[in-house]
């Protein structure tokens, strides 16, 4: 089976990509320098040339901040890129797993999000990304709607290597008021394989399972290592950012992935053989 890969040097695809191979599949990867997801023709003639039986969409627009005065580009990326795939999938019959995120959802809630929940996002980045999942819904019968959260990797910046970096400093100030599920891009690569090989058509939330806030998660981060820092919580108008975060973005994962804790001590482990 032949799977193409968007993204594919992103901190999700360097990941997937190995995993996949491991798994037997025959990966075809695909990022700015080979494919640009927003011209509409290039994708239709790269797709319709590499015939894939699975098209998975890793590449996106990503600065959750940066989005809310970036309008366009985070739109065209997130919305016609994905529209673009989407269409050309269904026109080969590929099966199009779309990476979306818990964004998708304003958090106001309060207890764990089922995929079928009402969504409704309160920033730029969640916006274009739900605009991703319908333009998929749409225009492929065949796809796989993968939500996640708070991603981190060993191929890139996220949150458990900032903390990391600021292990010397005199006090780290951390939000403990807005809860999610860490979620290690092995562990949501492991998922998507899951859902292509065992699961129906649909949505599906591929994170950690858990919750902890982001002061929890930092914690954890801190004692796995075997750190001792002064770490403390605060409130998310400590930290004013242009972008609104959902207060409490938990989303039910039917275990498909593991605990967040034992996945991240996994990912401390296989950190510490690489240094």
């Amino acid at each position: 089976m032949k799977v193409l890969v968007t993204g594919a040097k992103g901190m999700l695809g360097q990941d997937l990509c190995p995993i996949l191979e491991d798994e037997g599949y025959e990966v075809v990867e695909t990022d700015i320098n080979n494919l640009d997801i927003t011209n509409c023709s290039d994708v239709e003639k790269y797709l319709t040339s590499e015939n894939p039986d699975f098209v998975i969409h890793c590449a996106a627009y990503t600065n959750v901040d940066k989005a809310e005065e970036d309008i366009e580009n985070a739109r065209l990326i997130n919305k016609a890129g994905t529209e673009n795939l989407a269409k050309a999938s269904a026109n080969i019959g590929a099966v199009m797993v779309y990476i979306s995120t818990d964004y998708v959802f304003d958090g106001e809630k309060g207890c764990p999000y089922l995929p079928e929940d009402k969504t409704n996002p309160i920033n730029i980045y969640g916006q274009t990304k739900l605009e991703g999942e319908e333009a998929v819904k749409k225009y492929c019968e065949k796809y796989y709607i993968a939500r996640t959260s708070w991603l981190y990797g060993h191929h890139g910046k996220n949150f458990v290597e900032t903390m990391l970096s600021l292990r010397d400093k005199e006090q780290i100030n951390v939000v403990d008021d807005q809860i999610g599920c860490p979620t290690w891009t092995v562990e949501l690569s492991n998922g998507i394989i899951k859902l292509i090989e065992n699961e129906e058509y649909g949505t599906y939330h591929v994170c950690g399972s858990g919750e902890t806030s982001w002061y929890g998660f930092a914690k954890e981060i801190f004692e796995l290592s075997g750190l001792k820092v002064n770490l403390k919580p605060c409130k998310t108008e400590d930290f004013p950012r242009p972008a609104r975060r959902p207060k409490y973005s938990v989303m039910a994962n039917n275990k498909i992935c593991r605990n967040w804790k034992i996945a991240l001590k996994d990912y401390l482990m296989l950190r510490e053989e690489d240094f």
